[in-house]
């Protein structure tokens, strides 16, 4: 019996990165899975490898940019498993020309109202459209995806805005839903993603690729990049049943960033 044994988890943005090692993580836990994206060829590759694990996936594409869509993806995750009790906010990124996005003097205002909505209100909407079903079941673990900039400055200013508004909506939410659910954030820092493209964010600041690496490598305690797996085991424990007593909580696995 594993963790997560039983329970349902969304995981959005799981065709990739992140959410992919999220979702893969739960299911050896366990756990039937969601994933979403908005190509179909990443989510139905990676519900694959979730069969060859011996686990069970729904895919089920969805845009991050579209509210009321986001409120119809997570209606037909529980209506497919008949529960939900995990949602990892997991999707996310940098829309538009990183050259558009780079400086608060000369930011595109159309690119910072669609990095807010990807970032921060993208996870409202999911997390509403998933809150009556987890007060029904009275169970649920609700989880945001932060970052380093979700602490600190230094990112683009939509990005760094919105995912600081991720930990104020955890942490005013953890007030406001039943003890038997909780909400947290996950703060990962430089990971090897597709966010992690030395090339393009070398260019923006017209400096070499393998200087701008470098540069990330340095900023945490351990001057490396981290793998997607790494978040993998907090995942499971702040989805599990014993993590009750953590709750409002912004944790972070990033090698020591910044501290």
């Amino acid at each position: 019996m594993g963790k997560l044994s039983g329970r349902v988890a969304l995981v959005t943005g799981s065709g990739r990165g992140i959410g992919r090692s999220i979702a893969l993580a739960y299911v050896r836990e366990g756990a039937k899975v969601a994933l979403t994206s908005r190509t179909r060829s990443e989510i139905d590759a990676v519900a694959e490898e979730v069969r060859a694990l011996g686990g069970t996936a729904f895919a089920i594409t969805a845009d991050l940019l579209d509210g009321p869509g986001i409120k119809d993806m997570v209606g037909e995750v529980i209506a497919h498993y008949g529960q939900l009790d995990i949602l990892y906010n997991n999707g996310g990124g940098l829309h538009g020309d990183l050259a558009d996005l780079m400086s608060a003097l000369n930011h595109d205002d159309v690119a910072f109202e669609k990095n807010i909505f990807l970032n921060l209100t993208s996870a409202y909407y999911a997390t509403r459209a998933a809150l009556p079903q987890m007060v029904k079941q009275d169970y649920g673990r609700i989880i945001f995806q932060g970052s380093g900039y979700a602490k600190r400055g230094g990112g683009t200013i939509a990005y760094s805005a919105a995912k600081h508004g991720l930990i104020g909506l955890a942490r005013a939410m953890a007030y406001q839903v039943p003890t038997t659910i909780t909400v947290n954030t996950i703060c990962p820092g430089w990971t090897n993603t597709s966010l992690a493209d030395w090339d393009k964010l070398g260019k923006a600041l017209n400096i070499p690729a393998a200087t701008f690496k470098a540069l990330a490598e340095s900023e945490n305690v351990q001057k490396r990049i981290l793998e997607p797996d790494e978040l993998g085991p907090m995942a499971v424990l702040i989805a599990s049943e014993e993590s009750a007593g953590i709750t409002g909580q912004v944790l972070s696995v990033d090698g020591g960033y910044r501290v």
